[in-house]
């Protein structure tokens, strides 16, 4: 399954981000519709869920979220909502670790 979240705040260290494979960090933008895909191994075997991925965060919660290969690269994000079949765009989509 797929999440999106609108991306509400983030640390200026993504901007700063010039290592080739990283360099997708530098587009994040507040106010920003992200989606992002729960595959395994990040789905627990027990839940059939992936960590963060908002299951019980309705309305205006705010979550955290930490980009990995540079834990400055961090902000907040809001559940929009959960699409059991992922229709992500190629641009603006993440994979849950």
């Amino acid at each position: 399954y797929c999440v999106e979240f609108r991306t509400e705040s983030l640390s200026h260290h993504c901007a700063l981000e010039t290592r080739p494979y990283a360099r997708w960090m530098q587009y994040l933008r507040e106010g920003h519709t992200v989606c992002v895909a729960c595959q395994p191994p990040a789905m627990s075997t027990d839940t059939q869920r992936c960590s963060g991925d908002g299951h019980h965060a309705h309305g205006d919660k705010i979550l955290h979220w930490e980009a990995i290969g540079n834990s400055r690269c961090q902000g907040t994000w809001k559940k929009i909502r959960q699409l059991e079949r992922c229709s992500c765009p190629l641009v603006h989509s993440f994979i849950f670790t």
